[in-house]
């Protein structure tokens, strides 16, 4: 009897053990194709998938003609500075003196249609200008890399290969709808293109033509480019007149772990380093306050865990959210809200 129990014992834990490995061996193909498959045959998978799409085999044969990947892209991809510089370093080579000079030129100098985007919209103006300057320079440069060999690089990648493959797909979508030349279809390292760098898949979501000119030209127009950059926003739940967060001191014994939450949101990664949201009267009380006053309308906000030993931190709300659909990054999205700050703050 004891024999024939542990034998129906046996024979469940193999039952169970053959169940659990056939779901791992089922999801192994999506994650490690790239390491059992050539990268010639790997792209004549995703060529079918885009064909499956509705996108011309004409495309995709120019796409792919000579297509090779490209190494230094994998290079870039692992020394990204938002995850290896410290914030001071991030914000001093990017949010300068400089840069907010310009940038405030250019708020000046185009107000009258900033102002009709920003309404049509409902987001604010500044931060139009201040995504623009930081994503290419106030369109001086858009990248150099070839965005279909970047985005299949990356693809062919096991790390991320899900994403990428969908970038890459559609920027298929992008040339075989015709909004930019293949010889013209450059960007950053990660596919990232346009004057305000949007991937392919923002690009067919939000892209813009906001002249009514019936072309989507995020390269060359930048009233598509602003508008485009604010119906991003808008979609992404901005909340127009409400602030991003501020610069604040640290003079007080804050606790952060006992103000982290206990259960985080899927979505960006960066918001795992989010406290609780506090209202300034509870992070006064905490020994936190503003580097610049700025009125107590009961917004709550969140603190950014500082890195160690940093006596300055950053608050933020609701609109940082936002600002991190765009790029999912706590060092990017505090330079944007500087920026904005910097542009808005001398108007005139």
């Amino acid at each position: 009897m004891i024999n024939g129990w542990i034998r129906r014992l046996r024979r469940d834990l193999w039952s169970h053990w053959r169940s659990a490995l056939m779901i791992v061996l089922l999801t192994l193909p999506a994650v490690a194709n790239s390491a059992t498959t050539s990268f010639a045959d790997w792209l004549a998978d995703v060529k079918q998938q885009a064909m499956s799409q509705g996108v011309r085999e004409v495309t995709i044969d120019q796409a792919f003609l000579g297509l090779e990947p490209d190494p230094r892209v994998l290079g870039f991809d692992k020394k990204q500075p938002e995850f290896v510089q410290t914030f001071e370093d991030y914000l001093r080579a990017r949010v300068t003196s400089a840069k907010a000079e310009k940038a405030r030129q250019y708020y000046q100098e185009n107000r009258q249609a900033l102002n009709l985007i920003a309404a049509k919209y409902h987001v604010d103006p500044q931060y139009l200008i201040a995504f623009w300057g930081l994503e290419s320079h106030f369109g001086g440069y858009q990248g150099k890399y070839q965005v279909i060999r970047s985005l299949a690089t990356l693809a062919y990648d096991p790390r991320r290969s899900q994403f990428f493959t969908g970038e890459l797909l559609a920027a298929l979508k992008v040339l075989d709808e015709g909004h930019v030349a293949l010889e013209d279809f450059l960007g950053g390292w990660a596919g990232a293109m346009g004057q305000n760098q949007f991937m392919p898949s923002s690009f067919l979501n939000f892209a813009q033509d906001f002249d009514g000119d019936g072309k989507k030209n995020i390269w060359d127009n930048q009233l598509d480019v602003w508008a485009s950059i604010a119906y991003y926003l808008q979609k992404n739940r901005w909340r127009e007149g409400e602030s991003w967060g501020m610069q604040v001191n640290i003079s007080g014994p804050v606790d952060i772990d006992q103000l982290m939450p206990k259960t985080v949101a899927a979505g960006c990664r960066a918001q795992r380093d989010h406290t609780r949201a506090l209202s300034l009267s509870e992070w006064g009380a905490l020994g936190v306050t503003p580097l610049v006053v700025k009125p107590d309308d009961g917004q709550k906000f969140a603190m950014i865990k500082p890195e160690a030993g940093e006596t300055v931190g950053y608050l933020v709300g609701p609109n940082f959210g936002s600002i991190l659909r765009y790029n999912c990054a706590n060092k990017y999205a505090v330079s944007i809200g500087l920026l904005a700050d910097m542009i808005a703050a001398d108007p005139e």
